[in-house]
């Protein structure tokens, strides 16, 4: 579970006023965790706390919020059986939530002086916040969520389209690559910032150390350009589009560049997962399965560095 008051405050630019509703507590089956969380605005949605009948009637419930312009919190524990036509069993407690800008803003503000979003929603709240996280004696209390995962893509082609199609949702950063505005579709999603470079390559060197990257221009002579600017800058992880026949050719360029056999190995080729077919969306699909992987694995190992260090 988690907070992430720039997920809100995009959700607030494209839907204005929300309501966050938020499984605040669960008892027993249930289709989410506690955390889990959808914007619910006038006239769309972004997010979910589980689907079907559960959802349905949550998002009425906020749209009815909205449009009584009610602002306080609201707690509502809802049981996941006959009433809603569902078998699960248990029960969840949702937490009904007005955001605006205004309140985005002092948030922010807020979760990033303590690394929590602490705030009482009901009116025997305890006094001074407890420790824990979810719903504890009258408080919400959830942790800010941890920046997310930024992906560079080069070249906006089938397969560039494709994979920002499949990583929108997921929660990760953006910066989408090409040497011209009109290879760009029209519809960008949130979270996804386009640059327009005559000479991709170059623009590597403005990428964060601990950036992903994949490459998969409409050029060779691009992707090699790209691969070696890579192997001279940090980077998380990077992989790049084609055939092993076309990774051979691109080890011995760039090791005639003077990178090691071993800073080659760093670039993963061919990307994704072969198995699943050739289409772009098929691509695209094992590309991101592949890509939570690593950054999943990453998150393993600084976890397991921290537990040793402490």
């Amino acid at each position: 579970m988690s907070f992430d008051p720039t997920l809100v405050a995009t959700g607030i630019e494209r839907l204005g006023p929300v309501i966050r509703v938020v499984v605040a507590d669960i008892r027993g089956s249930t289709p989410r965790e506690v955390g889990a969380a959808m914007l619910v605005g006038a006239g769309g949605q972004e997010g979910t706390i589980g689907g079907g009948t559960l959802e349905y009637r949550a998002t009425q419930q906020a749209r009815e919020m909205l449009k009584a312009g009610q602002n306080g919190p609201m707690l509502r524990k809802i049981p996941l059986g006959p009433e809603l036509g569902q078998c699960c069993g248990g029960a969840v407690t949702l937490l009904f939530e007005h955001f605006d800008v205004g309140r985005i803003t002092t948030i922010a503000d807020e979760v990033a002086d303590s690394g929590l979003f602490r705030r009482p929603v009901t009116a025997d709240a305890a006094a001074t916040p407890p420790r824990g996280l979810g719903l504890v004696s009258g408080w919400m209390i959830e942790p800010l969520a941890p920046r997310a995962p930024h992906v560079w893509i080069y070249g906006a082609g089938h397969v560039g389209r494709a994979l920002v199609n499949v990583l929108a949702p997921l929660g990760v950063r953006m910066t989408w690559v090409d040497t011209a505005q009109e290879r760009f579709p029209g519809d960008i999603p949130a979270r996804v910032t386009t640059l327009v470079a005559a000479k991709p390559a170059h623009v590597v060197q403005y990428a964060d150390p601990d950036a992903h990257h994949l490459v998969m221009t409409y050029s060779h002579a691009m992707d090699l350009e790209i691969c070696h600017a890579l192997l001279g800058h940090a980077f998380a992880s990077a992989g790049l589009i084609g055939s092993a026949t076309k990774w051979a050719r691109f080890r011995n360029r760039l090791a005639a560049l003077g990178h090691t056999r071993q800073q080659i190995e760093r670039i993963t080729c061919p990307i994704g997962m072969p198995e699943l077919g050739k289409a772009p969306e098929f691509v695209a699909l094992g590309v991101a399965t592949t890509l939570f992987r690593e950054i999943a694995a990453s998150k393993s190992g600084t976890q397991h560095d921290r537990e040793i260090a402490s």
